[in-house]
């Protein structure tokens, strides 16, 4: 099978990867975003899907938009592929592209379908506390995440799961079921599946605003923020910005799911004072572990966090490094 891939970020790299290594396959061309600065140098550098893709000697294709570009465009019609393969490309593709290939466009997105459309599924799926998400193959249509399904592949969402971890595993599912779509596809044996657009929900992308905690809501749902917004969610903190980057949710309903270091803290909780505390008010220094935080519903234990311009450190050198009392609160 002759195949162009088009995909940018390190999630697309599984993909690529696999299908490099793929004997029945060939991947013809690489299609990506143009170079972008990056680092504190300000490098151009490659997308990882280019550098991957120039590892193994594969042409690659930098248009700034793919569908207004008519060299690209006829240097994709040129190939003759059987399937264009898409994974977190980047780039809407005009319907021209979408029916250059004898079987279409392949597409592996990131959620159960038809979940989560968009650009964030997997971002989004967690801040709703979603306990499993997946991927879904589908035969890419003119809309946005549209097209009729092919295969999914399934994972559960442990508490403390967050993007990165997640991200991971829906990167390697991907990566074997576009294996399984293809081959499905080739042979005739895949019976593609509209979507039911009635069940659909949307996973936009994420604004600066969506990294803002607002300490009124409750334990879990600041938690299920900072885990899929991570690592870039964000409060006030003396005057300046307090970065959140894990956090775990000393509230009902959750004791067991915890490793047994926190779960020993259940008894403390209830000598906090968490009926007079304030949302956002430190009520505890959990010893060895960090500030415990009073929220609109439950206690959130900061895990942890990164002052503006210095690493990430854990929750406990952040509460002795900035002598964090008990009382002092963190305004939204």
């Amino acid at each position: 099978m002759k195949i162009v891939f088009f995909g940018t970020p390190d999630f697309a790299v599984p993909s690529l990867k696999r299908l490099i290594a793929q004997a029945d396959v060939e991947v013809l061309a690489v299609v990506t975003q143009p170079d972008k600065r990056r680092g504190r140098g300000n490098q151009l550098l490659p997308s990882p899907v280019k550098a991957i893709a120039l590892e193994h000697q594969i042409p690659v294709w930098q248009p700034k938009s793919v569908k207004k570009n008519a060299e690209a465009l006829a240097a994709l019609k040129a190939t003759q592929a059987d399937v264009f393969v898409v994974v977190a490309y980047g780039q809407i593709l005009s319907l021209e592209i979408l029916e250059m290939p004898r079987l279409g466009c392949v597409n592996a997105h990131g959620s159960i379908l038809p979940k989560y459309r968009g650009a964030a599924p997997i971002q989004w799926s967690l801040y709703n506390g979603d306990r499993e998400t997946g991927i879904t193959t589908m035969l890419m249509d003119a809309g946005m995440d549209t097209g009729a399904m092919l295969l999914d592949a399934r994972t559960p969402i442990a508490l403390l799961d967050n993007f990165d971890g997640v991200a991971a595993r829906l990167a390697n599912l991907a990566a074997e079921l576009l294996v399984d779509t293809l081959q499905q596809l080739e042979q005739g044996q895949l019976q593609p599946v509209p979507q039911d657009s009635t069940q659909a929900t949307y996973a936009p992308l994420i604004q600066k605003a969506d990294y803002e905690l607002d300490w009124t809501r409750s334990a879990i749902a600041l938690h299920n923020q900072v885990r899929g917004f991570y690592p870039n969610c964000f409060t006030p903190f003396r005057g300046d910005i307090l970065k959140v980057m894990a956090t775990i949710p000393l509230a009902d309903h959750y004791w067991d799911e915890l490793p047994p270091e926190y779960r020993s803290l259940q008894p403390d909780t209830m000598a906090w004072p968490q009926t007079t505390a304030q949302p956002g008010e430190v009520v505890a220094i959990a010893k060895g572990l960090g500030a415990v935080v009073k929220t609109g519903a439950g206690l959130l234990l900061l895990k942890e966090v990164q002052l503006a311009g210095k690493r990430p450190q854990s929750g406990i050198d952040f509460a002795n490094g900035t002598r964090l009392l008990p009382g002092e609160r963190f305004h939204s």
